[in-house]
Parts: structure tokens; sequence; C-alpha cells
């Protein structure tokens, strides 16, 4: 089975949704968090948007180690930076998968910290749980705009703020 093009064709799903989401990030919100633990708003969508050019990053890698590496995402300070960096972000993701073949895939990529190993995965397996961060951090954002009372856009169908029913 030729998994490419599926996984391009998720990441190109996630990233049509996630520009509904940024297109009403709310100006002067950025250090909203609903709870003590919970990310600043800001800081939440940055992550988000970051996760789009992950696939560069594990397919040119063999680990990612938090506390050997330089590797820092910026922060956007504003909605239109936010939405550049989802952009930006996006085009690597998949100008990377557009460079390599399905054996590409099958190589292991892991997250550690100072040496110890935290997660590993095959390199399909990191880009596919790349994908779950991006849903699972986007839901978290649909929560904060349901808190700050702002529409949240429906992701895998309508949502209860987009139903004409």
């Amino acid at each position: 089975m030729n998994t490419l093009p599926l996984l391009k064709a998720e990441l190109e799903a996630e990233y049509n949704t996630t520009q509904k989401f940024f297109a009403i990030f709310p100006e002067g919100k950025n250090d909203y968090a609903p709870h003590e633990k919970s990310m600043k708003m800001m800081a939440l969508a940055s992550h988000i948007a970051a996760i789009f050019a992950w696939p560069e990053i594990i397919l040119n890698t063999e680990v990612l180690d938090f506390a050997k590496s330089d590797f820092m995402p910026p922060e956007a300070e504003n909605g239109t930076q936010l939405k550049t960096f989802l952009d930006e972000n996006f085009k690597t993701g998949i100008e990377a998968l557009d460079k390599i073949t399905e054996e590409n895939l099958t190589g292991t990529w892991g997250l550690a910290n100072d040496g110890h190993e935290i997660a590993s995965w095959s390199k399909y397996g990191a880009i596919r749980h790349g994908l779950d961060q991006v849903t699972h951090h986007r839901a978290q954002l649909g929560v904060y705009y349901r808190l700050l009372n702002i529409d949240v856009p429906g992701s895998y169908g309508p949502s209860a703020d987009d139903q004409s029913f």
C-alpha cells in the first residue's frame, strides 16, 4: 500500500481545518489560559502551527533530544504571524513528503531528553503521531474559544456554532 499520498492528503486536510481556527484567532488573548496548568493560547496555537513542519524534521533526523538540541520553534506574536507560520510550516511538511519514497518511512525516529528515550516510532508512526497532535491540540484551542464565547469552527463536520438546521 502506498501511504505517502494518504499522509499528504491528511496533512492537507488538517491544514485546511486549522486555517479556519487561525482565521478567527482573537487579538489581545495571547496569554489567555483556562487553567494555571494550561498552555497560554498563543503558545498552544504556535505549537499547532509548528507541528506541520514535523515531517521534515522526522525524515531528516533519527531523534530529537530536547536537552542536546537547539530546537526551539518560534511563537507567533499575533494572528497574522500565526497564519504565516502555519502556511510556511505546512509547505515545509508537504515538500518533505514530496521528496521521499515509501522506504523512507520505515526507519525509526524518537524523542529524548538528555539521552533518555521518551518515545520511539517508525518514521511513518512519528508523522502519524504528529497528525494526532494537531487534532488533539486544535481541540484544546476549540475549548479555549468556547470559554471565550468565540464560535468554534467545525473540524470533521459542523460544530454547534455552524450548524444550519
